[in-house]
């Protein structure tokens, strides 16, 4: 590759683009229910650069009034693993900036990761409903408040309040598949048939606005741009490749996953790794030819052929 291309990569964009991703992967059933035979659900730990880690964590202690650096540090521990620190950096988060629901859901799922014990600790109960108090839509804390009920024994109303969950949830949400696979595996459980409501719930979705392969992808705000430019240029070429990575490898294990192949095309793309782009195009139809033409369509948007 040119060292021209290396240089122009829009570090802003690609580290939106696939935090936005990697966020809908945090919305899944990840509590341990432990009850009739249901299966474990894996969490994916992610080796992110030491070096990358090393910056956010200097730039957050270096930002104590910026909510968003403790934010970005506190995504960073959640992809691996390190779910105390992350509900700290979370915690710190909304310490700055109190009236950002997404802010106390996300420190509110890091809590429930963080818990040994207790599937649904009273700290993160709180701030999923702190989340609530501020955004009645916000899908994380809907989503989890859900399964508090599902693990107090009101299943019919979890599974209710999740399908209520996916009729709100437009076409193009990136948490969209996770979700209707939880409502599936827990009327699997109970003997529910969900089929035809997870279909009603479907129908009665807000539409996609705009193609796949346009969605979600702000400029770089002058806050994001300071905040990349905070980091080496070595590194931030290297926090982009490990997490363009660590998507990649997400989708050997949910390749059907359609969203994720087109952010992974598109990914590719902003790095200026055509060759890549296509592959993932390769890939993803065939993972899943019945979407062949939809998935051609969105590679041609983002130029992949």
């Amino acid at each position: 590759m040119a060292q021209e291309t290396k240089k122009a990569l829009p570090i802003g964009r690609i580290a939106l683009i696939l935090g936005a991703f990697a966020a809908a992967f945090a919305v899944v059933y990840a509590v341990s229910r432990n009850r009739d035979g249901a299966p474990p659900v894996a969490v994916a730990s992610a080796d992110a650069d030491p070096q990358s880690l090393a910056a956010l964590e200097q730039r957050a202690q270096g930002s104590p009034t910026d909510a968003k650096a403790w934010q970005e540090l506190g995504f960073a521990y959640f992809q691996q693993g390190r779910f105390d620190d992350a509900a700290r950096a979370y915690d710190k988060a909304t310490g700055i900036d109190p009236k950002q629901a997404l802010l106390w859901s996300a420190l509110g799922e890091a809590r429930v990761m963080a818990s040994e014990k207790d599937p649904m600790p009273p700290a993160a109960l709180s701030a999923f409903e702190r989340a609530l108090a501020l955004d009645a839509k916000d899908p994380r804390a809907r989503y989890f408040l859900a399964v508090k009920r599902d693990l107090g024994g009101d299943h019919a109303g979890a599974l209710a309040d999740w399908l209520a969950l996916l009729a709100d949830t437009p076409a193009d949400a990136p948490w969209r598949t996770d979700l209707v696979r939880t409502i599936e595996q827990v009327g699997k459980i109970n003997q529910v048939d969900v089929a035809p409501k997870i279909a009603a719930a479907q129908k009665a979705a807000p539409p996609p606005t705009a193609p796949m392969a346009a969605r979600a992808i702000p400029g770089p705000s002058a806050q994001d741009l300071a905040a990349a430019g905070a980091i080496p240029p070595s590194q931030q070429r290297d926090m982009a490749e490990g997490m363009v990575a660590r998507l990649e490898a997400r989708l050997k294990s949910q390749p059907q996953n359609v969203e994720g192949w087109v952010m992974l095309m598109r990914s590719r793309a902003t790095l200026g790794q055509p060759d890549k782009a296509a592959a993932a195009l390769r890939d993803a139809v065939a993972a899943n030819p019945a979407r062949a033409a939809e998935l051609r369509e969105q590679a041609q948007v983002l130029g992949v052929r």
